[in-house]
């Protein structure tokens, strides 16, 4: 990321206020870009089944899962991910590319390079390019907010269906009943702008929402 935009985003993020991500985005904007691995841990997690720490390496294959009252942040080439508590991951790919993410159980907000990705969520298939998704997995429902971007998604018996955002304006809840998944209006929950702005930060890049130095007003 540019030095120029560095200093526009921590601008920017000052009048989120100190704590929490916005105190984190702030130190990770002045430390620069994030190697690959498992950059933060809150609380508790495990690759593979076994406990980790902040800084472990993490690869192609690997299963990653969060404890209760946890929250991890995962690095990986052009790709991150904020995962919330009780929630359980494998990230999948050839070549150091990461290809598939499955989401066991849990919360995930993601950002991705340029590049097709397939996101399989409970009986949800989610297929996106260059995108910032956030996604819920429940034992009933799957929640799916394209943050920005263009995705298609596909279900048991159901004609896919093809998304396209700037800024969060059609979030999604998918559910599944008779062998069908059906799809409808899920409206905004549990994500935030700057935890977006964070990740593409760890990666170089800025969301297309602060392009110009404009940061709309959501409305939904």
């Amino acid at each position: 990321m540019k030095n120029i935009e560095r200093r526009r985003l921590l601008q920017w993020i000052g009048t989120l206020g100190a704590a929490g991500v916005s105190g984190y985005l702030s130190d990770v904007l002045a430390a620069g870009d994030a190697p690959p691995g498992l950059h933060k841990l809150d609380g508790t997690g495990t690759i593979n089944g076994k406990p980790a720490q902040a800084g472990a390496p993490i690869a192609l294959g690997d299963k990653i899962a969060t404890g209760p009252n946890s929250q991890a942040v995962v690095v990986l080439k052009g790709d991150a991910f904020l995962l919330r508590s009780n929630t359980q991951v494998e990230i999948a790919g050839s070549s150091g590319v990461l290809s598939s993410l499955t989401i066991a159980t849990g919360r995930v907000l993601s950002v991705f390079s340029k590049k097709p990705v397939g996101i399989k969520a409970a009986s949800a298939t989610i297929g996106i390019r260059g995108t910032g998704a956030y996604v819920e997995v429940e034992p009933s429902e799957v929640y799916f907010c394209l943050c920005y971007g263009e995705a298609a998604v596909n279900g048991p018996n159901m004609k896919e269906e093809v998304v396209q955002t700037k800024h969060h304006e059609k979030p999604l809840l998918f559910t599944t009943s008779g062998g069908t998944m059906k799809s409808a209006p899920g409206g905004f929950r549990n994500h935030k702008d700057d935890e977006l702005i964070m990740l593409e930060a760890l990666v170089g890049r800025e969301p297309p929402f602060l392009k110009g130095g404009q940061y709309p007003s959501m409305k939904y």
